[in-house]
């Protein structure tokens, strides 16, 4: 059956065509979501600029928690729309949706060795071996999953909403970051940091304690908070990057250094909850884009100090996910493989 493949995040879309079960993915395309009204226009769009007819089914993997409503609405995006109305314009028999970061997790074994960099830890086979692994990775959002062995040579994608568990702090740096953003947000979660906007909200946030005459190592507490210090001149995530990575700016140096560094506190917490003895997986839109700077950077010391653990997560692997094909198109493809689904009309939460 020919088929849609969609992986919908708060910034970019990327579709995929796939004839029937198994065979390669066609026509993969990215697309900016800020340019469609919502993923009927864009999909409509793209199934007519590649002219590929009417498709049968499709699997949609989204970066939102998904419910039983008929409408959806992306957690950092301005997308909402209503299922039935997507499957009626495009005329489809069969609709699935999966959380994004599921989807990735469900892609994980199918991965090939030369889309993956290891990051420390010892070389292993998890899959083959049935460990259990975990995922995460910053984008618009923090998306974070896992896979658990299930019966009979199955895996099961676990379907969460890690990103915004709390962000941690382990030094006095950490600690006057953390109360400058408390002062903008409250909450502080882990995808205030780490994710695009993340990467903004931490150069505000060194920024701001650069100005102050407090240093943070010796009084982070006497720090004159003002969650609103030069916010107008803080660059974009791209432009963050590209000056850290080219080192021709301290401050973006300093962001990247403490990104990776709570990074790597991130990952360890999900080793350590997951028991993921085969590895914590990075995807998304930005580390990838990195390349060996992750190796000269705190994300793996930062992992593995956990105290009295450290020895336990010395071992466990971190791998970055470098793909040329979005690799969540291939677990909304495996979705729909395994999934067993009621029609459209048939369907109890509709």
């Amino acid at each position: 059956m020919t088929r849609i493949l969609a992986d919908v995040g708060g910034t970019r879309a990327r579709f995929a065509w796939q004839p029937q079960s198994g065979e390669a993915l066609r026509c993969i395309t990215t697309v900016e979501c800020a340019s469609y009204a919502g993923p009927e226009e864009a999909l409509a769009a793209w199934l007519a600029h590649h002219r590929l007819g009417s498709p049968v089914e499709a699997a949609i993997a989204l970066a939102t928690p998904l419910s039983g409503e008929d409408e959806l609405r992306m957690t950092n995006g301005l997308w909402r729309f209503s299922r039935r109305r997507l499957a009626a314009r495009l005329g489809l028999q069969r609709l699935e949706f999966v959380n994004d970061f599921t989807a990735l997790a469900m892609a994980l074994p199918a991965l090939e060795p030369t889309e993956l960099r290891r990051i420390g830890g010892r070389v292993t086979n998890p899959f083959a071996q049935r460990q259990v692994v975990g995922l995460l990775g910053p984008g618009t959002g923090l998306g974070v999953s896992g896979l658990l062995p299930g019966p009979q040579g199955s895996w099961i994608a676990i379907a969460g909403e890690g990103g915004h568990v709390s962000l941690p702090s382990n030094d006095p740096l950490e600690d006057a970051v953390l109360q400058i953003l408390r002062a903008r947000f409250g909450h502080v979660s882990a995808e205030r940091v780490l994710s695009g906007e993340g990467l903004r909200n931490l150069w505000g946030a060194l920024q701001a304690l650069e100005l102050n005459p407090h240093a943070p190592e010796l009084n982070p507490n006497a720090l004159e908070l003002n969650p609103q210090v030069v916010l107008e001149e803080v660059p974009s995530a791209k432009q963050i990057s590209e000056l850290a990575l080219r080192e021709q700016h301290p401050l973006a140096c300093r962001v990247l250094e403490v990104f990776c560094g709570l990074l790597g506190q991130i990952a360890g917490n999900l080793a350590l909850t997951l028991g993921a003895s085969g590895g914590i997986y990075i995807g998304g839109g930005i580390v990838p884009q990195w390349g060996t700077m992750l190796e000269r950077s705190r994300l793996r010391t930062c992992f593995e100090a956990k105290g009295r653990f450290r020895t336990y997560l010395e071992a466990i692997p971190l791998w970055v996910i470098d793909a040329s094909e979005p690799p969540a198109l291939r677990g909304a493809a495996r979705l729909l493989d395994e999934r067993r689904t009621c029609p459209l009309a048939a369907d109890p939460a509709w």
